[in-house]
């Protein structure tokens, strides 16, 4: 019978399962000294811890960096806390750390743990609480020890940066026993006298850096009304003094750089500030001189004295045109008066003679109408007694008085007999 022949990966993942279904190594504190320690740009930390019976692969990824307070290398003594896992690809195992301290600073590890944890609660980190750094401090105060590479590195970095600035040296035990109460003493007589407050030290163990993990420190930060950078140790350190301070800077280095402006950087920034209000101002005064003429030339425009001259150009216009036409006019009833002067007699005459003859008919005509010329020829006009004129005999009866007019007088009659007469149409 052949035996079953298993791929590297089938095996590689069935002892992977049997690491993740062994819950000590889900969850294993180691300790040993540690060796090949490298930290990747990535963030990642790359390291083994060893003893006199062997060596274990570690890695500490990036987000679990915050975990780490101080920065490991070769030789320390530490307890890694994490699980152990086989990454397949490559057939071996290694652990996984998430939380890493010096060996022998557990109790410390707690107490840093436990106080962080009830000043977080409390509000002592909140973002709400931190209050921005002032862009252009002239008075830098430093709570720091008089002596030592933070005070210099500080002093170096404000001088080159900006030799203006005036620093306040607030000297304070940084370590050891009542470095503390010394740190938050200098802390409040500082506040008010300055523009920003620098509180840190340089580098050391995590017994050296203790001071800044006591919650009088912390809590005189965050009382404190003017604004204050942490600058402790090196940038892998962090105090609880970092989590409290409204900024925290990896150095003290880096604290200064971040309170003191840099007055080349300030003064060219107003020479460019400069040069941009003056050309601002230049093309303002431009765009303001040209309103200002064109209103200068609306004024004269519409000054009385404008208008005036104005009126008078067109009166004297008007006056010429007005001259023009009068002799225009004038010069046209001459020629009229003259054609009628030399026409007047032949029309006078025509004129007359056609009057004349219309006259002739019209007195003729009135003859032609006149019932005297009628009453001439023979006729007569016939009126009853209320000189109505009797045009047929029914208008009259026997016995009724007429008055009969005739050219030189009239004539009264009686009615003796009516008689019709049968009228005839053609």
């Amino acid at each position: 019978m052949n035996p079953r022949v298993y791929t590297v990966g089938q095996i590689n993942r069935y002892i992977k399962g049997m690491f993740a279904g062994d819950g000590l190594l889900a969850s294993v504190f180691v300790s040993g000294e540690v060796s090949n320690c490298k930290y990747h740009s990535s963030g990642h930390i790359y390291f083994s811890i060893k003893d006199s019976t062997g060596t274990l692969s570690c890695i500490m990824f990036a987000g679990n960096r915050r975990g780490l307070a101080f920065r490991m290398k070769d030789g320390d003594k530490v307890v890694v806390g994490g699980a152990v896992d086989v990454y397949e690809r490559d057939g071996r195992y290694q652990l996984y750390a998430k939380q890493i301290r010096l060996e022998g600073e557990g109790e410390l590890y707690e107490k840093f743990m436990k106080l962080k944890s009830k000043l977080e609660a409390e509000g002592l980190f909140d973002k709400s609480h931190k209050k921005p750094v002032p862009a252009y401090a002239s008075v830098v105060g430093v709570v720091t020890a008089p002596t030592g590479a933070a005070v210099r590195d500080i002093q170096t970095i404000s001088r080159r940066r900006n030799p203006y600035v005036q620093l306040i040296l607030r000297p304070s035990l940084v370590q050891g026993e009542g470095a503390a109460q010394s740190i938050a003493d200098g802390i409040r007589m500082l506040d008010g006298l300055t523009d920003v407050i620098i509180v840190g030290r340089g580098g050391g163990s995590y017994e050296d850096l203790w001071a800044f993990n006591e919650e009088i420190v912390a809590r005189a930060i965050y009382e404190c009304g003017t604004p204050v950078i942490s600058a402790v140790g090196h940038e892998t350190d962090t105090t609880i003094a970092d989590f409290a301070a409204d900024l925290r800077a990896p150095t003290p280095s880096a604290a200064a750089e971040l309170a003191v402006f840099d007055c080349r950087e300030f003064r060219e920034s107003v020479r460019k500030r400069e040069t941009a209000f003056r050309n601002s101002l230049s093309r303002k005064l431009a765009a303001d001189e040209a309103r200002i003429k064109w209103y200068q030339a609306r004024l004269r425009a519409l000054s009385p004295v404008s208008r005036l001259r104005d009126e008078r150009r067109r009166a004297a216009d008007c006056e010429t045109a007005m001259e023009r036409a009068v002799r225009e006019r004038l010069a046209a009833a001459g020629r009229k008066a003259e054609f009628y002067a030399s026409a007047l007699p032949d029309r006078t005459a025509k004129v007359l003679a056609l009057r004349q003859r219309t006259f002739s008919v019209l007195i003729a005509r009135m003859e032609g109408l006149n019932p005297i010329s009628r009453l001439r020829q023979g006729y007569s006009f016939v009126a009853d007694s209320g000189r109505h004129a009797v045009r047929s005999v029914k208008q009259v009866k026997k016995g009724d008085r007429l008055t009969i007019y005739v050219t030189d007088g009239t004539v009264t009659a009686g009615v003796e007999e009516t008689a019709e007469v049968e009228t005839y149409h053609e």
